[in-house]
């Protein structure tokens, strides 16, 4: 068996060591490679100070990217015996190239190796996400688009209230995203920060060089102070799990709607037959699956935030042992917001509607504003207008016209798709992916 970085002289209790470990093996297949990555830039920068010999860093950056390459391809694996992914990869260098393989330790912890991996792996995630947001993003500016013109009811207290139409529907969802891209950008730009050379929260007596790891690493700056760069271990996942939340809240907002557009009752739209699944015993079902599982999983990632927050609440400065259990509920997370994204702009996409729901008479009333402004544009006082239409209507003797000329920003005549698209690439271009991407291709050379 391996032995571990922090093991002394005494054999750690087995059912101890079970609890303790938990499910950070699992959990660090996520980040094997961001550690290989960090390795390279930090003995990049040990080599600059001194404490690496240059005929050292060849061969350690030529088998750690043999390391990232088998990580890419899904190959690396955490042995029996091995306590984590930084032991795992300096055993695999150890073994190609003996005592040298151990040197890239110096200099550094597990707690800012560790950050740094997160960081690392979040920030390619959030850029993943931003992409998917993207992606519905355009599709639902392309259905509004499409369907400006055709006219369905609006609710509130899910009483029939006014006009409203596809374009608005779709539209409405797309201005979200764009809202939610801000909160996205915010975590990226916090968690794009680097924190190694912190090492154990304190520093270290080597000079260090924190700029060149910054840089070869493509962060836009550091975590400066060492305590906070500490510190930030659980805040950066709580800022990040609150901007997916973001995103999750728009999704099961919008999956809730489809299944409620999409009954019988409503019939405003039609989901693709292979996103609904029929009835054991009734034939006739054809039932919402995809956007129900949908709006179940954008909810539990909506109680993400609170987790991260009740394992992190009231720890004081340092590190402590509970931050591990972070790791079990946010690094999965990424993976089910990314699943729900793909399914909504496929649906979306494939989502036919009713165009001639307001052919039902039932729907009369919601013209009884236009109706009242009608008469108030042409000199009645308003309540008066409004006293005679609900009278005609209590008296079943309005008759709706169904002309609408709506002309302000953001309504039904004047969606402002243009402007929200404006709005969502400003955001797009204000994260700046190409700095991560460059050095990361760099520094893989």
């Amino acid at each position: 068996m391996a032995n571990k970085l922090w093991e002394k002289n005494f054999e750690v209790n087995r059912e101890i060591e079970r609890f303790t470990v938990g499910k950070d093996r699992d959990m660090d297949l996520y980040l094997a490679k961001y550690d290989v990555l960090g390795s390279m830039a930090h003995i990049t920068m040990l080599a600059s100070i001194g404490l690496l010999k240059a005929d050292e860093l060849t061969p350690l950056l030529t088998e750690l990217k043999r390391i990232y390459a088998s990580c890419e391809r899904g190959e690396f694996r955490i042995e029996d015996g091995v306590e984590d992914v930084h032991s795992q990869v300096e055993l695999m260098l150890t073994r190609r190239l003996g005592d040298m393989g151990k040197k890239i330790h110096s200099g550094r912890s597990r707690n800012d190796q560790v950050l740094l991996d997160l960081k690392l792996f979040t920030r390619h995630q959030l850029m993943e996400i931003a992409e998917d947001v993207k992606t519905l993003f355009d599709e639902l500016i392309s259905k509004s688009e499409q369907l400006k013109d055709v006219l369905m009811p609006g609710y509130t207290h899910l009483q029939i209230a006014m006009p409203s139409s596809f374009g608005l529907w779709f539209g409405a969802y797309a201005e979200s995203l764009a809202d939610d891209m801000l909160f996205l950008q915010a975590a990226y730009r916090m968690t794009n920060r680097n924190p190694l050379g912190s090492a154990a929260g304190y520093g270290s007596s080597f000079p260090l060089n924190r700029t060149m790891t910054t840089e070869l690493l493509g962060f836009d700056s550091m975590d400066y102070n060492v305590v906070y760069a500490q510190m930030g271990r659980g805040k950066m996942e709580r800022n990040v799990a609150f901007a997916m939340a973001s995103v999750a809240g728009t999704l099961a907002k919008l999956a809730f709607d489809a299944c409620l557009f999409n009954s019988q009752n409503f019939g405003f739209v039609r989901l693709p037959k292979e996103c609904t699944t029929g009835s054991s015993i009734m034939p006739h079902k054809k039932n919402p699956d995809v956007f129900e599982l949908i709006r179940a999983k954008s909810n539990k990632i909506q109680s993400l935030p609170a987790q991260v927050m009740m394992i992190m609440n009231n720890l004081p400065v340092g590190y402590f042992r509970d931050l591990q259990i972070i790791k079990e509920v946010f690094l999965p997370a990424f993976d089910e917001l990314k699943d729900c994204l793909h399914m909504t702009a496929y649906i979306i996409n494939k989502m036919e509607v009713n165009r001639h729901i307001l052919d039902n008479p039932m729907y009369d009333p919601i013209f009884s504003v236009e109706e009242v402004n009608r008469l108030a544009a042409a000199g009645i006082p308003f309540r008066d207008a409004y006293r005679q239409v609900g009278l005609s209507i209590e008296a079943g003797t309005f008759h709706a016209d169904r002309e609408i000329h709506h002309t302000h920003e953001g309504s039904i005549g004047n969606l402002c798709n243009d402007r929200i698209q404006a709005l969502m690439q400003e955001t797009m271009d204000g994260f700046h992916f190409e700095r991560m991407t460059d050095a990361e291709r760099k520094l893989l050379g």
